[in-house]
């Protein structure tokens, strides 16, 4: 990008903020001391912006000066998982790796997974479990779960648990994995009701 291209983006920039705002542009033309025939030139592009004219508009909407100017383009917000096979099932990473917070992902069980394995780990952090389609058996301690299509489970990841496939058909779950402490809260019903 150009520089003619970075000044050419300040005026939308600019034109878009005071919308935003709700502001007139005698309205910001009395905060910042500027005419409203410079503000509109600049917002249009028939006037160049300055520094001493972009620093007063940057204080009276409120953003950084770099927001005004900033010429960098928006990152990829696609997720390039690869595929994680664990003993047959299979993860895709929904979520960058980030090392830390809370990373989802796409389980994929293939029928009769861990038949007859009911190890039970246990590991720091909490889960959030959503079954997609097929079903899924779910250890918790002393408890026994099987899981169908718009099942939800959450829970302490300290607590002693195991999953596995022991049905015909394969299952897929949608997972939260998070550090203790961060938590998926899901609502037992709609807001209000």
């Amino acid at each position: 990008m150009t520089d003619d291209d970075v000044v050419q983006n300040v005026g939308p920039r600019l034109r878009a903020l005071r919308g935003e705002r709700q502001r007139t542009l005698a309205e910001v033309a009395q905060d910042t001391g500027i005419s409203i025939s410079t503000l509109s030139r600049l917002e249009s592009g028939g006037r160049r912006p300055t520094l001493e004219l972009l620093l007063p508009l940057a204080r009276t909407y409120g953003v950084a000066l770099d927001d005004l100017v900033d010429t960098a383009a928006p990152a990829d917000p696609r997720v390039h998982g690869h595929p994680i096979d664990l003993d047959g099932m299979t993860m895709v990473p929904l979520t960058r790796q980030s090392g830390s917070g809370l990373q989802a992902y796409k389980q994929l069980f293939p029928p009769r997974w861990r038949v007859g394995n009911s190890e039970q780990k246990v590991h720091e952090g909490y889960e959030w479990l959503y079954v997609l389609s097929g079903r899924i058996r779910l250890l918790l301690g002393p408890r026994d779960f099987v899981l169908g299509p718009g099942e939800v489970v959450e829970f302490d990841t300290r607590v002693p648990h195991a999953f596995s496939n022991p049905f015909p058909e394969p299952a897929e779950t949608l997972i939260l994995v998070g550090p203790q402490g961060e938590r998926m809260h899901v609502r037992a019903r709609p807001a209000g009701g």
